[in-house]
């Protein structure tokens, strides 16, 4: 069947009810119903710059332009709620940040219907059981994750508080889908005590399964038999995962409590060891064992004090759609991150991406104000492998002052180690060290007009071996922006490597400080948000949640639009 064909009735449908022209954020039909929706799109011009790695990919080298859009559109009547997504890539390194990537198509569609208690979808699902672990159907633009369900769900209401629900399916791949099936089954359910400041829970049991099909059966079976007599195994077609969790709560204190198991499956180990005629090679090898996930979350939450306190043990829990997925595709689930999701531009250039295959982590945040002009935060984290081995740390510490009602102060520091050689799989490279301290200042000259200012500057520890930072050494930032509301808004930066580290350009023999100015303007009109940046940066890991992905470095032009209707 071809992929279109499914869905052409719902887009004829949505024509034909849908009015031309829309006005504000819904818009009503002649016949009753209601259309909303929500456009984004991304053109890259790409200018080449050898020197700072802006180059030897197709984008640079010959085609000079790419892009990405994706066109949402919402219709209710009678009852029922349809969606459906547009989506354009051209020339885009999303997919691959080496190559290029060019597809258009219907990205997304479902049809929804209440029937008194039961609930029906069909189409692409968005879900996730708990907090993901064992199954987690979403999508990150950024990093190009659409990982829906495109299926069937059914949920039904056994009571005021109780509610269960039953999905199978297939994982999508772009416009395409894979071939493995998925299906689970969970309940959820509330109860509470019926006296003041009463105690909650919010319990729930999930169950997925997923069966391999021929083809990826094959695939796998034929990788084994390259392997030593000690290293090969028999393959399972399903694979059960199971998790159980919930939130305690009373007044401002709640406690989440979740745990998960996995039956054995064949997994990839990126940084396996194995020994062919007495030697060691490192890289990949699939292995076979049972995972088991156990993240907890402690929190409280007054009005002038609160704490978070985290804590994961991770092991063999990489679930996806089919074994041979590596990085970001075919990703089944979604493990909770350990790091503090950092703003600023350096304070967040080194993210700690969640560890599949093991990991033993903790999280600390806490909160402080002791009055409406002054706050504090205090954030710690540290993430280490099975063996011991430091991953991640990091302590983060920041302070926030109002002087006035039109100025507002912003000022503290970053100290991070990062394992650069596990997170990025760059071999023997040292660990990563570094101190940023970092300055905002705000100035509101009229309730429309305001000025903010940032300024940061990472400390890349020497290594001593090297005689140079590690990396690309050490880094300054500065930036200004200035807001004129509704409409304007006016960017300046540059990110200067002030002390160039292992990993900088290197010219007539010297390691090069160089610059990476950008500048943006944002104009926003109602629902409408147009923006023109020039852009140099530096190559690096972009992470949302603990999911990361390379970021080539970029040189060129960005025109962005963002609308709602």
């Amino acid at each position: 069947m071809n992929r279109l064909s499914i869905p052409l009735g719902i887009i004829l449908l949505l024509l034909l009810f849908c009015p031309l022209q829309t006005k504000a954020q819904e818009q009503v039909t002649p016949s009753g119903g209601q259309v909303s929706g929500s456009l984004q799109t991304n053109a890259n011009f790409f200018i080449r710059d050898s020197l700072i790695g802006a180059a030897n990919t197709p984008q640079y080298d010959r085609q000079l332009y790419g892009a990405e859009a994706w066109l949402n559109l919402n219709y209710n009547n009678w009852g029922f709620d349809f969606g459906l997504r547009f989506d354009a890539f051209n020339n885009s390194n999303l997919l691959n940040p080496t190559d290029s990537y060019s597809d258009q198509g219907i990205g997304m569609w479902f049809i929804k219907k209440q029937v008194d208690k039961l609930g029906i979808t069909a189409g692409y699902i968005y879900d996730q059981i708990g907090s993901g672990i064992i199954f987690r159907a979403f999508e990150e633009r950024p990093l190009l994750i659409d990982n829906a369900l495109i299926g069937l769900r059914l949920d039904y209401s056994l009571g005021e508080n109780w509610k269960i629900k039953g999905f199978t399916g297939r994982q999508k791949q772009q416009f395409s889908s894979y071939r493995p099936i998925i299906k689970g089954v969970n309940v959820e359910g509330f109860i509470s005590t019926e006296e003041e400041n009463a105690w909650t829970l919010a319990p729930g049991l999930g169950i997925v399964n997923r069966t391999l099909d021929d083809q990826a059966m094959n695939s796998l079976v034929s990788v084994l038999n390259t392997y030593g007599e000690d290293y090969v195994f028999i393959p399972k077609f399903n694979t059960y995962a199971f998790s159980a969790y919930n939130t305690l709560s009373k007044g401002a204190w709640s406690w989440y409590l979740e745990g998960a198991y996995k039956t054995p499956d064949a997994q990839n180990d990126p940084f396996a060891e194995t020994i062919i005629n007495q030697d060691t090679i490192t890289g990949d090898r699939f292995f076979q064992k049972a995972g088991s996930v156990l993240y907890s979350n402690l929190s409280y939450a007054g009005d002038q004090f609160g704490i978070s306190i985290e804590g994961k043990r991770t092991e063999n829990f990489s679930w996806r759609t089919r074994p041979q997925e590596q990085a970001n595709r075919g990703t089944l689930n979604f493990i909770p991150p350990m790091a503090r999701s950092n703003t600023y531009r350096l304070t967040s250039r080194y993210n700690a991406a969640t560890q599949e295959l093991g990991e033993l982590s903790f999280q600390v945040d806490l909160r402080y104000a002791p009055s409406k002009k002054l706050s504090f935060n205090l954030n710690a984290s540290n993430i280490q492998n099975l063996d011991n081995e430091l991953l991640y740390r990091e302590i983060y510490a920041e302070m926030t002052l109002k002087v006035k009602r039109n100025t507002t102060i912003i000022a503290g520091v970053q100290r991070q180690e990062y394992n650069q050689e596990r997170f990025e799989v760059k071999p023997n490279v040292p660990l990563v060290r570094t101190i940023t301290p970092f300055f905002e200042y705000q100035y509101k000259f009229t309730p429309r007009k305001l000025l903010r200012v940032e300024v940061q500057y990472m400390h890349m520890e020497e290594d001593v071996a090297a005689n140079t930072g590690a990396d690309f050494g050490s880094w300054a930032w500065i930036q200004a922006e200035y807001t004129l509301a509704p409409h304007w808004t006016f960017a300046a930066a540059n990110m200067f490597n002030a002390v160039p580290g292992v990993a900088s350009p290197v010219e007539n023999g010297q390691r090069k400080a160089l610059y990476y100015p950008r500048f943006d303007v944002f104009y926003t009109i109602k629902s409408n948000r147009f923006s023109l940046s020039y852009i140099k940066q530096v190559e690096g890991v972009v992470c949302t949640g603990g999911i990361c992905r390379l970021e080539p470095a970029f040189s060129g032009f960005r025109f962005a639009v963002t609308s709602t209707f």
